[in-house]
């Protein structure tokens, strides 16, 4: 008894893909015995104790239970209870019906044999998810069709090369057959074209948003105000388009996105460091639950041991800029360009302030005026999920930095603070077409000053992406393709001089990755956080538009 306890764990470990082998070939055996004749002797005895209405609607059903089989199999490849519970249930319907559309006793054996090895195991199907909401995947579809079509075909050959020419009541039968397969097929493919129909409409269950009107919003500002060690951009909680996965104390949250069958963190756990690993735990659970694939997007090396703990692939993907605070300043030779912008942006008359919370409602239509102009200079229009985007309610929760020329706002950033004062950042930044040459240098080197003077420790300068992935030989294919979209696609993306003009502030690099269960899910999850951060394919594709006078009169490149 104690080893089949001991084999019950790796039982459980092999039921899910065993159990769909053996219901996929059930119901490729219902399609196939619903395609080809029936036995003439065991049809004839049949007839005479049933009425022929209850044996052909058991024919009939039985093909539309082999397709529902296959389709099923697919359910308990994903370890989903409802699979489990309705594979057991059409088992057993199938079972009965074998017996009652001619009196196939095998297919009956064979049908309670895998019900019965699939019983014991329900343990091995934890996943919730409805089957309504259960994914059919392209692949999927195309092997089903392959079932349906190969029965299909299989069943007009046995009736192309039957003799049925010997006894009239033969060739009856085998007419009164023919007409029953036809019947079987169509009504499956009938089915499988309804299912497939469904798919392109149907989506996975996913979790509500927490947007600003639900009372767990409040739960996050909370959070985000005694954080432990928290980056600043945690503030996109904020942002009002993430879902959320609370700690048990209610002291620390996972934010994430979903797109399809993607959940992607964005970043650490907010709250509570003891709490980060029990929660990254659930979240992959709760994805697994859900028959999601999960992802983690913008962490830093801190993250990573818990990330191996998870089992999860990681891949790099950038570099982000830190500048310490303490021994920041603009002599020397290294910052020579950076104080001549500063100099020159303060002696057309700039001025910088931070407003507070109140003094940005006050100013919401200037920043909004501002915003809008930017805004025509740069396609793609506002951001989402990894970046902040110009929603009045959003902009009002952080102060804001300001330059003002001649009394009037120039160009201005909101600030993203963290609880402890270990690092601070920006994430809208727009300036006007009226703005000075390199206004946004002036406004990064005096939010440095004030942040230095507020106590912090770090500016936290945001990501280069792609910047110091590795081309060597050996280096994953995926560092190898970034390296030279980093080198040779500024038509995409200006990624260079983003790298470059981070680099006149001397920032400590800090390497960025996305973490993934599988190797190959990182470029589908890579390419749902672009959907997602620009609000689908068509923001995505937009190009931005190459503006050199909007780009020298910021000071930054255009693309950043």
């Amino acid at each position: 008894m104690r080893f089949l306890r001991d084999l019950r764990p790796a039982a459980l470990e092999m039921a899910p893909p065993v159990s769909a082998i053996l219901v996929l070939l059930a119901g490729i055996m219902l399609l196939v015995s619903g395609a080809t004749p029936s036995d003439p002797e065991r049809f004839q005895w049949l007839v005479n104790i049933l009425p022929l209405w209850l044996i052909e609607v058991s024919h009939f059903l039985s093909s539309i239970l082999g397709l529902v089989l296959v389709l099923l199999s697919f359910g308990l490849r994903r370890r989903l209870d409802a699979a489990w519970g309705a594979s057991v249930g059409v088992l057993v319907v199938g079972a009965l019906l074998a017996l009652l559309k001619g009196f196939n006793w095998e297919q009956t054996t064979a049908q309670v044999l895998v019900c019965a090895l699939l019983l014991p195991f329900h343990a091995a199907f934890p996943r919730t998810s409805r089957l309504t909401r259960m994914e059919i995947t392209p692949g999927w579809m195309a092997s089903a069709f392959a079932c349906v079509a190969g029965a299909a075909i299989l069943g007009w050959w046995q009736f192309h090369h039957a003799d049925y020419s010997d006894t009239l009541w033969w060739k009856v039968i085998g007419d009164a057959d023919a007409n029953r397969s036809i019947r079987a097929w169509a009504g499956a493919a009938i089915l499988l074209l309804a299912v497939g129909l469904w798919r392109l409409v149907a989506t996975p269950a996913t979790p509500p948003v927490v947007g600003d009107h639900d009372p767990d919003f409040e739960r996050v500002r909370t959070i985000l105000a005694h954080a432990e060690d928290a980056e600043p951009s945690a503030n996109l909680a904020l942002l009002g388009d993430k879902r959320f996965l609370f700690s048990q104390s209610g002291n620390s949250f996972l934010m994430f996105g979903v797109r399809g069958r993607s959940w992607i963190a964005l970043g650490a756990p907010v709250g509570l460091r003891s709490e980060r690993t029990e929660l990254l735990w659930r979240f992959r659970e709760l994805a697994d639950a859900h028959a999601a694939r999960a992802g983690l997007y913008a962490i830093g090396p801190d993250l990573l041991p818990e990330v191996v703990e998870l089992g999860f692939a990681i891949q790099k993907t950038g570099e982000s800029a830190t500048v310490p605070l303490e021994h920041f300043s603009l002599q020397g030779r290294r910052r020579e360009v950076l104080r001549r912008n500063w100099r020159k942006a303060g002696e057309t008359g700039a001025h910088f302030e931070v407003l507070s919370h109140e003094q940005v409602e006050a100013e919401m239509e200037e920043l909004r005026r501002i915003s809008d102009v930017w805004l025509t200079h740069h396609a793609g229009g506002d951001k989402k999920f990894s970046m902040g985007g110009f929603e009045e309610r959003y902009v009002a929760e952080f102060p804001c930095a300001v330059v003002r020329v001649d009394g009037r706002i120039a160009a201005f950033a909101t600030i993203w603070t963290t609880a402890d004062h270990s690092s601070f950042s920006m994430d809208l930044m727009r300036y006007s077409d009226e703005a000075p040459k390199n206004i946004m240098d002036y406004l990064f080197v005096e939010m440095l000053h004030w942040g230095r003077e507020q106590g912090y420790v770090a500016f936290e300068f945001g990501m280069a992406p792609l910047a110091g992935l590795e081309d060597r030989p050996l280096a994953p294919i995926m560092s190898r393709v970034g390296n030279l979209l980093f080198e040779r696609g500024e038509d995409l993306y200006n990624f260079r001089g983003v790298r470059r003009y981070k680099d006149k502030y001397d920032p400590v690099w800090q390497p960025r990755y996305i973490a993934a269960p599988g190797k190959w899910t990182i470029p589908i999850l890579l390419a749902d956080v672009g959907l997602l951060s620009s609000g689908g394919v068509s923001g995505l594709t937009k190009r931005p538009k190459k503006d050199e006078g909007a780009a020298q009169g910021s000071g930054l490149p255009a693309a950043a």
